[in-house]
């Protein structure tokens, strides 16, 4: 006999084994798909793991159902990487395939519902009401699916229903397969082949003479084809010859002209010629001088570039090196907006070798993509993507760059896995023993202590690209503004004369607010109640172009309420800002001025980020207001002025990295002023003008701040000094949470408090308890850097086992989450 390991897209910690031919074992490699029974009716795709002649022990083996690929979709090195993914983020294989590979490769089954047409009529009567209902249905449809069932007899559960209806023999079961990926197929038109001789051309053209739009297209087709010399669409045809496809078709029919389709990647380049290399200044070349150096011996070096310093055009001249080896290279950001930028930067140098993977792209996109990497096409040699690049098939990587490594977007919260992406990129880089390069203006506190004990090399670029001076930060007082009755709204009059000068020298301005929506909070001026979300501990954001309040953990939304929900008094103020209130703000005090919003609002869909940004950096648009996704890496060269609305909203977080996020982002936005020949200038608004970090922040001091911020680390046993592993416990009910993470928190101290300095906190409710209906409680464990943590993460897996043995907490959802924060 033989014998397949398949691992399935779901959260169980193990491998499923499935029963083979001696055929199909011969043909499968570990990497195909196959689709797969499991549990009663459902069938899921499988990617196969190992074959092997060794039956499963504590089950029969079933047989596979499918085989879904010729050749493997996954590559070895893949294999360990997830391998390593799933071991130290605590997490199964089945969902790191679900979450490496689109979509479209796990192929759903949907269960249809047929009419037996064997059932006898005549017993019609013995139906139940509700069987009845169904078996009416199918009279008048040749299939129904299980969720239009459930709709037809008003039930959530339909198994019962179908159960019964499969005994009495009134209906048949079918599992269907789809397939979600279809490949872009262009159609393109030929001349029959019997029209090949010059008299048979003369005779079709005399034939066609009764038909004068016909012989029109006919023309056209010679004309095109003389020029083109290669395949003419018959789109192309369709405009050249101002001919409808009605016409296209009647000669299609006549088989004077035949049709072929030919398949063409979704993403096509479009540019020009490719234009030659920028030349680099003194301290970029020293610097590629130094990491090329670094490369010799070390897998890792971390270039420390302040704002503007030109560090892209270095990683240019890297990858320019690479790709001439025949080696891919993976460059990784944190934002989807960035990568707007970038692609097109990197397309001017490397024209159609570039490839973009990101969550924007729609699926079949996305399979394309995944298939130029794995064969290693040309077209897929310097492969450009948010987070979930890191776990593409690259077949021979050579570099990977992580641009902007301290952003936390490169942490995944939600699904798992819960991975890092930088850390994952290094993993992926020594596997396929590549070189990694981590690049920022502001380093995160734990990649420069690596690089200060040894563990990384370290270079640093310590100019402006073409000598222009840092930008000049200035910090306002909006307290003391306040008290002197200077402020219009939220505006200083200093941020207001600033804006004004900018504007009147024809310069840009981009304004940050770190929060989207009109206001944070709606309050009652009466009786003081804000309208909460029922599903989230949280209050409703106001949202004034929908005139609707939204939560923003859960989507739950409410028409603006006019009169206070509690009271019914008609004096509501809402309190706090966000980026629709400034907007609104500045369009009323800069009646003149074209003014744009970038957030997650304003920019869904996949072409949301390049409309703004292409509209920003073409002088379309004086004033952006935004979020976070404007501080990070973008360059446009006319903007003079940054003002941040409000700094003590970054800084008053309850979050031992908030003071590290605080500078990096005032640093970061702060870089997207004066970036040419002009000093930028920055108004940071706060109501501490003389907190430690922000003083830091308007001097450039990193290597202070660095020393502040790895004391306070040390002396409390934060990362870099311990790892942390946060256990999030969720659950409907509030006592279930209570007593499940109670009892969890006793069995870790029992483990860990008589021989290590593990150090177990909580378990704790966090400041919003309670999201989408499910109270959360969490416990933080801190393993000391001289623990193994291999071994804490076994005995940890060894406490969930009992815990999932005791009946009442078996419904209570524990996530794993390493390296949390």
């Amino acid at each position: 006999m033989h014998f397949i390991d398949v691992i399935l897209p779901i959260p169980l910690e193990k491998t499923f084994t499935y029963a083979v031919s001696e055929r199909e074992a011969s043909f499968l490699q570990p990497g195909m798909r196959v689709s797969v029974p499991f549990g009663r009716s459902k069938i899921y795709t499988g990617l196969v793991y190992r074959v092997h002649n060794k039956a499963p022990e504590t089950y029969k083996a079933k047989e596979i159902d499918q085989i879904l690929d010729n050749a493997p979709i996954i590559t070895e090195r893949q294999f360990k990487q997830w391998e390593w993914i799933s071991s130290y983020y605590m997490c199964s294989l089945g969902e790191v395939f679900k979450a490496a590979v689109p979509s479209a490769f796990l192929l759903e089954s949907e269960t249809l519902i047929l009419k037996n047409e064997s059932f006898n009529p005549e017993t019609e009567e013995s139906l139940k009401d509700d069987e009845w209902l169904v078996y009416e249905a199918l009279q008048h449809q040749s299939m129904l699916k299980v969720h239009e069932v459930s709709s037809i007899i008003d039930r959530k559960s339909t198994l019962s229903v179908l159960k019964r209806l499969l005994d009495k023999n009134v209906i048949k079961l079918k599992e269907e397969i789809n397939d979600q990926y279809k490949p872009k197929l262009i159609r393109y038109i030929r001349l029959h082949e019997r029209y090949t001789s010059d008299d048979e051309l003369n005779g079709l053209l005399e034939q066609l003479s009764r038909a004068p739009k016909q012989r029109e297209v006919i023309l056209t087709f010679f004309t095109m084809e003389a020029v083109a010399g290669k395949g003419i669409q018959v789109k192309e045809l369709e405009e050249k010859s101002n001919a409808s496809s009605a016409t296209i078709k009647a000669l299609v029919d006549k088989e004077i002209l035949e049709e072929h389709f030919i398949q063409q990647d979704r993403i096509q380049y479009e540019g020009e010629e490719v234009s030659d290399l920028k030349d680099l200044n003194e301290y970029q070349t020293s610097a590629l001088k130094e990491i090329e150096e670094h490369f010799t011996s070390e897998g890792v070096v971390l270039l420390h570039g302040v704002t503007s310093s030109g560090k892209t055009e270095v990683y240019v001249k890297l990858i320019e090196r690479i790709i001439a080896e025949g080696k891919q290279v993976l460059y990784l950001l944190p934002e989807i907006a960035l990568t707007t930028q970038l692609i097109k930067r990197l397309q001017d140098y490397f024209g159609e070798k570039v490839s973009v993977y990101h969550s924007k792209y729609s699926v079949n996109e996305r399979v394309e993509a995944w298939n130029n990497i794995l064969k290693g096409a040309s077209k897929a040699q310097i492969v450009i993507g948010a987070r979930s690049a890191v776990l593409l098939p690259f077949s021979n990587l050579g570099l990977v760059i992580v641009d902007e490594e301290h952003e936390t977007s490169f942490k995944q919260f939600d699904p798992a896995p819960r991975y890092h992406a930088r850390d994952t990129a290094i993993v992926l880089a020594a596997i396929h023993k590549a070189k990694t390069l981590l690049g920022t203006a502001t380093p995160s506190i734990e990649s420069y202590h690596n690089a200060k004990i040894g563990k990384y090399k370290l270079v640093e670029i310590t100019r402006r690209f073409g000598n222009v001076m840092m930008p000049d930060i200035e910090l306002t007082d909006i307290k003391e503004k306040h008290r002197k009755r200077k402020m219009t709204g939220h505006f200083s009059d200093r941020l207001l004369e600033a804006i004004q000068e900018a504007l009147g020298e024809k310069e840009q301005v981009i304004i940050f607010q770190n929060r989207r929506g009109f206001a944070p909070i709606l309050e009652c001026n009466t009786c003081g109640h804000s309208p909460q979300c029922p599903n989230c501990d949280v209050s409703l954001t106001y949202h004034q172009y929908k005139k609707q309040l939204r939560c923003h953990y859960c989507g739950y939304a409410m028409a603006m309420q006019l009169a206070c929900l509690a009271c019914g008094s008609s004096e509501i103020d809402t309190k706090g800002l966000g980026t629709e209130q400034i907007e609104l703000a500045l369009k009323e005090l800069f009646p003149k001025a074209k003014i744009g919003r970038m957030d997650s609002d304003t920019t869904r869909g996949k072409h949301g980020y390049q409309k703004i940004i292409t509209a920003f950096e073409q002088l379309e648009i004086d004033i952006l207001v935004g979020t976070q996704m404007l501080t990070k890496g973008l360059d446009f060269r006319n903007v003079s002025l940054v003002g941040v609305m409000n700094a003590d909203t970054l800084l008053n977080f309850p979050d031992f990295r908030a003071h590290e996020r605080s500078f990096q982002l005032i640093q970061q936005v702060s870089g997207r002023a004066g970036r040419t020949k002009k000093r930028g200038k920055v108004i940071i608004q706060t109501f501490n003008p003389y907190h430690q970090i922000l003083q830091q922040a308007s001097i450039n001091n990193y290597e202070e701040m660095f020393t502040d911020q790895i004391n306070e680390r040390r002396q409390f046993r934060y990362p870099p000094f311990t790892r942390i592993i946060k256990l999030v416990f969720k659950h409907k009910d509030y006592n279930k949470v209570n007593d499940a993470s109670s009892w969890y928190a006793k069995a870790l101290h029992t483990v860990f408090d008589n021989h290590t300095k593990t150090e177990i906190l909580g378990p704790e409710f966090p400041p919003v308890s309670r999201i989408r209906n499910e109270y959360l409680k969490n416990i933080i464990i801190k393993v000391p850097h001289n623990q193994s943590v291999k071994q804490t993460k076994d005995a940890i897996r060894r406490i969930d086992k009992s815990f999932q043995s005791i009946a009442a907490y078996r419904s209570v959802r524990i996530i794993y989450n390493v390296d949390a924060y």
